[in-house]
């Protein structure tokens, strides 16, 4: 870690501006991903290296939770780490206006349409209900 500040939240709103501020945390924290994983474990947090890395990758805010595990495993205080979430609210609920819709998961609708083709199927085949497997999928946002 530096002895330099921590850069600040990004004040221009915009979900792109937003993660570009967090790719300068990680290159302010001096920490490879392998690293952070360890921090956050070390601190009771959950954080794979993958995750972190996957991330940084895309111009999407993360979570509220996995914004709070990153940034605390860089190195920030939790007043710091609150500021970070402060500016994701902004962004994502801003003030006098709405949230920006998400695009539901292309795979969901794909996965109830090939459940009930799989369901009708069966249904038609005349197998008795003993020979039937039950599978329940449970997924969350």
């Amino acid at each position: 870690m530096t002895t330099t500040p921590p850069p600040p939240p990004p004040a221009a709103a915009g979900e792109a501006a937003f993660m570009a501020g967090l790719r300068d945390l990680k290159t302010w924290s001096g920490f490879s991903f392998r690293q952070l994983e360890r921090r956050a474990a070390a601190a009771g947090d959950v954080l794979p290296s993958s995750t972190a890395a996957s991330m940084l990758g895309r111009d999407r805010v993360p979570r509220a939770a996995l914004l709070a595990v990153f940034t605390r495993a860089c190195g920030l205080d939790e007043e710091q780490v609150r500021l970070w979430a402060a500016a994701r609210e902004r962004i994502l609920c801003p003030p006098g206006g709405t949230p920006p819709r998400r695009r539901a998961a292309w795979w969901r609708p794909v996965a109830a349409a090939v459940a009930m083709a799989a369901a009708a199927a069966l249904a038609f085949t005349g197998a008795p209900a003993a020979d039937v497997e039950e599978t329940v999928v449970v997924t969350s946002r």
